[in-house]
């Protein structure tokens, strides 16, 4: 598998990462051993958990398979913390809490450090400062080797990143994550452009539009062994099956009908090749998903059919995200 630089350092990342939201909770740890030596085997090296994926149990397999499985020292594991289980605070941007989150994400994954730490979100109640000096002490005490952020808007990202930036002694960001695909432009409006300004990285999450850009659930019925499915996943999808998705789902398979591949290829093959990503993070249910994913390696999409896709699911970008000089 190709390999990406992450932003503007010298990481290097498969440019297809294998994303483990429901290990530990759906996955079970037959699931995930095949999901990542499937990965492993084809290439890749990225693997991005958090501590709040099961509760921790995601962090905690990853780490048993590392034990046994997959050697530690080809992967790349991408974490995150800052997001609570709390109703009145989902997020905890505090110097303290991040920290002790990740010495606990250490423990549970087996290892004396992570390769790329993310702030999971954005606390509104610390300061950033606080926030980002998490990062500093994490990358200069040899816990973490890069350091992100993920579900920052476009204002905090570039204030963010312009601050560690500041002085010399600070951790630049390596990277962003945040949800990209033909269903879900908004980082197009100032993420990705500050990212792309700013050398810093795009891992897109839910780059097939949370499974529905696969085409499955076109007739308007859910399969049963899917997430649209399941009781605590089916509202993850849901806002992505209205009738714009399904015109967008519509020309990505004409597209892949053209083509002779897969809707699933042409939707991820989209994504990865869009200016600043680095690397969608895919999370395949089973090995036999990841292996039709990881088969987009081949494929680069013709100009003509990404100009049609671009057209087909532009975002309404107005005032002031757009030169004012053109409206």
């Amino acid at each position: 598998m190709e390999q990406r630089h992450l932003g503007r350092t010298g990481l290097r990342v498969s440019r297809i990462g294998l994303g483990t939201l429901t290990w530990g909770r759906d996955t079970d740890e037959h699931d995930a051993a095949d999901l990542l030596k499937t990965f492993w085997e084809a290439g890749g090296t990225l693997v991005d958990t958090a501590d709040v994926y099961g509760d921790g149990e995601s962090e905690y397999l990853l780490g048993k398979l590392m034990d046994g499985l997959v050697p530690r020292r080809d992967l790349v594991i991408s974490t995150k913390a800052g997001s609570v289980p709390d109703p009145d605070r989902r997020v905890d941007g505090s110097r303290g809490h991040l920290l002790g989150a990740l010495d606990a994400s250490l423990a549970r994954l087996g290892t004396d450090h992570v390769d790329v730490w993310h702030i999971h979100a954005y606390d509104p109640v610390t300061p950033l400062d606080e926030t980002l000096q998490a990062l500093d002490v994490a990358v200069g005490s040899g816990r973490a080797r890069y350091a992100g952020v993920s579900n920052f808007c476009g204002w905090q990202l570039a204030k963010a990143a312009t601050w560690q930036l500041a002085a010399p002694a600070r951790t630049r960001l390596a990277s962003t994550q945040m949800e990209y695909s033909l269903l879900q432009r908004g980082v197009e409006r100032e993420v990705l452009p500050a990212a792309v300004d700013l050398g810093i990285g795009m891992l897109p999450s839910s780059p097939l539009g949370r499974g529905v850009l696969t085409g499955k659930y076109r007739g308007g019925s859910a399969p049963a062994d899917s997430r649209g499915a399941s009781a605590h996943l089916a509202p993850f999808v849901a806002p992505y099956l209205d009738d714009t998705a399904g015109r967008i789902v519509d020309a990505v398979t004409t597209a892949a009908d053209g083509l002779a591949v897969t809707a699933l290829q042409v939707a991820l093959a989209w994504v990865r090749d869009r200016p600043g990503v680095a690397a969608p993070i895919v999370g395949a249910r089973n090995a036999q998903q990841l292996t039709a994913a990881l088969s987009v390696e081949a494929l680069s999409l013709p100009d003509e059919i990404c100009r049609a896709l671009d057209d087909v699911s532009a975002p309404v970008h107005r005032y002031p995200d757009h030169d004012w000089s053109t409206l």
